[in-house]
């Protein structure tokens, strides 16, 4: 059996670049590779701190224990800057073996550890970084199975809408329904902003969904009824009709038709004259209907024929300390109490802000203190998103103005609705009747540096 120095560095460096890329999809930093090649080498952290010009706390603390921790996960072993040469050593071997003889506990951890995705999206079904909302998600899951059915799912950008509705349509789907799901803002603006057009093309997606023959021309009446008229009898005496199963129609992205009058008022009064239709008749009972929103509808309706005040209303909240606790060790990242509440004074339980702050931290890019400190800079890692939001705003002065006011007051400011509507979207504040307030720290030190 050869040593561990019999193996030259360029095997190693090799083999753990390989290491690394499996089970977390990138390679090692460059100050990482200087302190696994330093102590490959034999060196202590004084001399490898010399070498390259850092301080020895940092390199020992920070980077080497970040990297002895990755390195433990991704070999499925503990790992330390005593034993990683044989680790490697072995790994090195393993990955030389025909793959029958492949190590199976290692393959199975680094398979483990590549499920760690970037937070980006919906989160699948398999995936173990969904958190539940357990009474959210049992109240969903009861109120689909039911004739007639309309949940509405309102948060702010980022939150999990799309994930809860996900699982809401794969709760039909195990009940032998039809689930269709619909993102409203993959539709052109052309169709946006005719009904007819709109319409038109709901029913057609829904058909390609269940897999139906495209029949508008055969239904569609331009010459006596009116566009809803048209939807409403293709659902009916088509759609619905052609299969004895109920049919979950989920739509996800509703904002998308706020802006557009010549669309919205029509077709949420047709959504809730559907709703309204499942109390008296058996074939509308067969619809239930999901939608998801970040506000309100910006424009005033008919309290008899918004969709909004009828169904089974979710709105979903950020997680608390326990979620983000448990989270935290699904990412393998054993943090104390105290570092859990240093991340929640910074970016509060915004799902989509805890997730990539775990994802950063748990390849390794980044230690927590290090991103708390650069959090709101252009060089951390909410820089993209910020900026997100900060085009929007520019693009919008008086919004802009309004959200100047909020992140510079120590005190919730008052704010007209349509302002409220657009920064609670946003995801950026958070509501007090007709205040708001910063929604963390971190929106509150950003736009206080940028805006002015």
């Amino acid at each position: 059996m050869n040593s561990a120095s019999e193996f030259p560095w360029s095997k190693i460096k090799e083999s753990a670049d390989r290491i690394f890329a499996q089970s977390t999809g990138k390679y090692l930093s460059d100050i990482e590779m200087k302190v696994l090649q330093g102590s490959w080498e034999g060196k202590s952290y004084d001399e490898i701190a010399k070498t390259y010009g850092y301080s020895a706390e940092y390199l020992n603390k920070d980077v080497g224990n970040k990297l002895w921790n990755k390195l433990s996960k991704a070999l499925g072993e503990r790992i330390t800057k005593k034993n990683f040469k044989e680790a490697l050593r072995r790994a090195y071997e393993a990955e030389s073996l025909p793959p029958a003889s492949t190590n199976l506990p290692l393959q199975t951890f680094t398979e483990n550890i590549a499920n760690l995705q970037f937070p980006e999206g919906s989160v699948a079904l398999d995936s173990p970084f969904y958190i539940e909302r357990s009474s959210i998600d049992a109240l969903c899951s009861e109120t689909v199975v039911k004739p007639g059915s309309l949940i509405r799912i309102k948060a702010p950008e980022m939150m999990g809408k799309t994930s809860l509705m996900t699982r809401i349509l794969a709760r039909a789907s195990a009940e032998n329904y039809h689930a269709v799901y619909l993102d409203l803002s993959a539709a052109d603006r052309a169709i946006l902003t005719n009904l007819d057009k709109f319409l038109r093309w709901l029913c057609l997606m829904v058909s390609r969904q269940l897999k139906l023959e495209n029949k508008l021309n055969e239904y569609w009446d331009t010459d006596i009824l009116g566009s809803n008229d048209n939807c409403t009898v293709y659902f009916e005496e088509y759609l619905l009709a052609a299969t004895a199963n109920p049919l979950v129609l989920g739509l996800d992205e509703v904002d998308r038709i706020f802006p557009y009058t010549e669309v919205v008022e029509d077709f949420l009064g047709m959504l809730r004259s559907w709703h309204e239709k499942a109390k008296i008749s058996d074939i509308w009972q067969k619809l239930r209907l999901v939608m998801a929103h970040s506000t309100e509808v910006y424009i005033p309706l008919d309290m008899n024929q918004s969709p909004f005040n009828a169904g089974v209303p979710v709105e979903l909240l950020e997680f608390d300390s326990q979620q983000i606790q448990y989270l935290a060790g699904v990412h393998g990242l054993d943090w104390s109490d105290g570092q859990l509440r240093e991340l929640i004074s910074a970016i509060g339980g915004h799902p989509y802000l805890v997730r990539l702050a775990m994802y950063e931290v748990s390849c390794g890019n980044i230690s927590l203190t290090q991103l708390l400190e650069n959090a709101a800079s252009e060089s951390g890692i909410y820089s993209s998103h910020l900026r997100k939001h900060l085009e929007i705003l520019q693009h919008n002065p008086a919004l802009a103005l309004a959200l100047k006011k909020v992140v510079n007051s120590a005190e919730p400011v008052e704010l007209d609705s349509m302002q409220i509507y657009k920064l609670h979207s946003m995801g950026i504040v958070r509501r007090q009747n007709n205040y708001v307030i910063p929604r963390c720290n971190l929106y509150r030190e950003y736009f206080c540096r940028v805006l002015g």
